[in-house]
């Protein structure tokens, strides 16, 4: 059985960096990671690149010869990938052991990882080609900074989470750009009451009853919470994660 983790977020959250930062641990812990590039907009990577979606598919490309925008562009590309899912991926795939460990950086399109359900069946593949997959999905702590987005990060993460169906870890990235590390503790382990208090306060009076629902979805089904990450640190590893992301 191989072993694969998807880094999944929105754009900018720093999932290469985070694939960076892994390949590099793993490399002084002497232990063998494959980083899979599935982004067909990536420019440069700070990690050798196993395998790369745009040797397949390039969004440069796509633009141009159908005239499509970035979003556009980058959502034919997927499609296309999804469409080469036993051709293409199939043939990759074949040049790793069964006891190898795969990486792949996603793009930063939350469509593709909320709703649309392309990543889905790419995982679907990975499971069928007998790969143990967990997600691990990062959001940039820079943007918990109040209530009402701390909700907003746990309903983007938990829509993830329903579309996926893995075993899914959410790490709260760039803790070393957190120039208050106090404004974050609040909502590491937050009490509901807080929460509730604070979301009122921000909302109008007509919001009560959903306020209430989301706080009690985050706090009585344990459903949502997060880790931080600060890559300055030497314990930056040391979190406790599921055995499946690193075995």
């Amino acid at each position: 059985m191989g072993f694969a983790q998807l880094v999944i977020g929105p754009a900018g959250s720093g999932k290469s960096t985070y694939c960076s930062s892994l390949y590099q641990h793993c490399e002084t812990m002497r232990r063998t990671i494959h980083i899979v590039n599935l982004d067909p907009a990536a420019e440069s990577f700070d990690y050798p690149v196993a395998m790369d979606i745009r040797e397949l598919v390039s969004l440069d490309d796509v633009m141009e010869e159908l005239g499509l925008g970035p979003n556009g562009g980058l959502m034919y590309c997927m499609e296309h990938l999804e469409e080469n899912l036993d051709d293409w991926l199939t043939d990759e795939l074949d040049n790793y052991l069964d006891d190898d460990y795969l990486v792949f950086d996603c793009p930063g399109q939350i469509e593709l990882f909320s709703h649309v359900p392309m990543l889905r069946n790419f995982v679907d593949h990975l499971k069928r080609k007998n790969f143990n997959v967990c997600a691990v999905y990062l959001l940039d702590s820079q943007f918990i900074t109040d209530v009402t987005k701390f909700i907003s990060g746990c309903m983007a993460s938990l829509s993830a989470m329903v579309q996926l169906e893995l075993p899914h870890v959410n790490i709260l990235s760039k803790m070393d750009l957190v120039t208050n590390k106090r404004d974050i503790e609040d909502y590491l382990n937050p009490e509901p009451r807080f929460l509730l208090s604070e979301l009122n306060q921000r909302m109008a009076p007509q919001f009560g009853k959903l306020n209430k629902a989301l706080i009690e979805l985050v706090d009585e089904y344990s459903m949502v919470s997060f880790l931080p990450l600060d890559l300055r640190k030497e314990s930056r590893y040391s979190l406790t994660l599921p055995r499946s992301l690193f075995l």
